[in-house]
């Protein structure tokens, strides 16, 4: 996949990976009659939209057509925004049972009267395509096969595509979310194709001289802490890759964590918020749709999982 201007175009690199899911599936439905006895349905992604929070319904709006272009079948729920939080997991428990959804995802954020925690607990880790159920957590920190993270599954795929060397390479995940950071300190650690790095953990809360002394030494920079402007060319050496999973709102715009004018003029490689990390968690999603219909179905896998 060619590079131009130093940009890491996740949403090239998404398309491609959404074609190949079509094509996929496109295979494997005429052939399963043979495999299993019965010719298959397209997967089902389902979706619970609780609310209508703008930029929910932005996110929910590009899974769906990431659906569509995969060849992937999509079954949105919307709910209130003031439903219950039992009410809600009567709502998980029906798509956990039913036999035509492969795998879901129950958008978040979530109104604050719900326990999110509890909610990602409720879902079946066999159609946790988001990766957040701590079995799945845990699965993947022991790379043993699972439902990824979405993001830092995304990241993988994104650095792999781009024949970005990992092994032996120091990388500074800033960020210690549940959803990015954390998995993806431990994916890129791990003795997979893609990892075997070694890895620095940090967040907001290092001290200052202490962050600025990991970053400048950094080969790679991964930074997902939702401050816009944080990582500025002076804080990184020359021939960094740097992978911005940030995505603030300033002044009507969609910006990174990544002051990217700065640090574009210091880096060999750099994603753009938006069109980086963004589309990618999408086709990271799809391919755990498309994991979860073959494995579902024990049918051999021929998209890698990394």
């Amino acid at each position: 996949m060619p590079i131009q201007n130093k940009i890491l175009d996740g949403k090239e690199a998404s398309d491609f990976i959404i074609t190949d899911v079509k094509r996929e599936i496109l295979e494997t439905i005429p052939q399963s009659k043979e495999i299993i006895g019965y010719q298959l349905e397209p997967p089902t992604l389902g979706v619970i939209l609780v609310g209508n929070n703008p930029a929910s319904e932005s996110y929910v709006k590009n899974k769906v057509k990431a659906c569509e272009k995969a060849g992937i079948n999509h079954h949105l729920v919307r709910l209130d925004s003031e439903i219950s939080e039992k009410e809600l997991i009567t709502h998980i428990q029906s798509m956990n049972e039913s036999e035509s959804i492969t795998g879901f995802i129950v958008q978040l954020p979530l109104p604050q009267h719900i326990n999110v925690d509890k909610i990602i607990n409720s879902i079946d880790p066999d159609k946790d395509v988001d990766g957040f159920h701590p079995i799945n957590f845990g699965k993947t920190a022991l790379g043993l096969p699972s439902m990824k993270p979405a993001t830092p599954y995304g990241i993988l795929k994104l650095i792999k595509l781009n024949k970005i060397e990992t092994k032996g390479k120091h990388v500074v995940v800033v960020g210690r979310s549940n959803i990015v950071g954390k998995p993806l300190s431990i994916m890129l650690g791990n003795d997979f194709n893609i990892g075997r790095a070694t890895v620095t953990s940090c967040d907001i809360n290092t001290p200052r001289e202490l962050l600025l002394s990991e970053l400048k030494r950094a080969d790679i920079i991964i930074i997902a802490v939702g401050k816009p402007d944080f990582l500025t060319g002076e804080m990184v050496k020359d021939g960094v890759i740097v992978i911005d999973v940030g995505i603030n709102k300033v002044e009507g715009k969609i910006v990174g964590d990544v002051n990217f004018e700065s640090v574009k003029e210091k880096c060999s490689l750099i994603t753009p918020v938006p069109g980086g990390v963004g589309p990618m968690t999408i086709s990271a999603l799809i391919v755990n749709t498309l994991n979860a219909w073959k494995r579902k179905y024990e049918i051999s896998k021929k998209v890698s999982m990394i």
